[in-house]
C-alpha cells in the first residue's frame, strides 16, 4: 500500500505519494501537473508514514530559501531504465544553475547511453518527483524556458526562486545565469 499527502507551497498544493514500502518518496506532483500521479490509477489513501515528515521538511527548507539536495532524501520514482538514467542526470544540475535537454543527452552519451534531446525531453517531462528531482532547471537549447509539466509560469518562479533567472526577464526571455 501507498499514502499520499498534501503539502500547501508558494505554488499551490503538491501531493505526496510514498512507495510501498513507507520509507521512499515515489511521488512529488503540482497540483494540475501533466502527468498527475503518474502510473496510479487513483488517489492512494492518505496516512502519515517517516517519509512525509522528511519531505515537508525538506520542502520547508527549499521554499525558505534553503538549498537542499536530492540526495538528502530517500526516492524511489518508478520508470524505465532509461527515465530513470535521465532522473539521476536531472540530480546533478546544481541548484541555482540550468542544463539544456541537449547537455543532458551529450552527458548520458559519455556515461553510454547514446540518446536524443528529444527522448531526454520526454523522460523529463514523466519525472514523477518534482522538485526535488530539479526538472525544472531543463530550459531550451537558446535558454527558453520550454516544457514544464507543471507549468511555464511555475518553471519561472522556481528559477526565480534559485536565483537562476535574472530579474526582468521573463518567461521565454530565458535570460538564464
Amino acid at each position: 500500500m501507498v499514502y499520499s499527502a498534501e503539502y500547501r507551497s508558494p505554488l499551490g498544493v503538491l501531493t505526496l505519494v510514498s512507495d510501498k514500502t513507507e520509507t521512499a518518496l515515489a511521488g512529488l506532483w503540482l497540483d494540475g501537473q501533466k502527468y498527475f500521479l503518474g502510473g496510479l490509477a487513483e488517489l492512494p489513501p492518505r496516512g502519515e508514514p517517516p517519509i512525509f515528515r522528511q519531505a515537508r521538511h525538506w520542502l520547508d527548507r527549499y521554499f525558505a530559501g534553503d538549498k537542499p539536495e536530492s540526495g538528502e532524501l530517500p526516492l524511489s520514482p518508478e520508470g524505465s531504465e532509461f527515465q530513470r538514467a535521465v532522473w539521476a542526470e536531472l540530480e546533478r544540475i546544481p541548484y541555482g544553475t540550468t542544463a539544456t535537454y541537449g547537455g543532458l543527452a551529450a552527458a548520458l552519451a559519455k556515461r553510454g547511453r547514446p540518446t536524443s534531446a528529444r527522448a531526454v525531453g520526454s523522460a523529463v517531462g514523466r519525472n514523477p518527483i518534482s522538485l526535488v528531482i530539479p526538472c525544472h532547471r531543463v530550459v531550451g537549447a537558446d535558454g527558453s524556458l520550454t516544457g514544464y509539466a507543471g507549468g511555464v509560469a511555475r518553471k519561472e518562479w522556481l528559477l526565480r526562486h534559485e536565483g537562476a533567472l535574472c530579474i526582468g526577464h521573463g518567461t521565454g526571455g530565458g535570460m538564464i545565469r
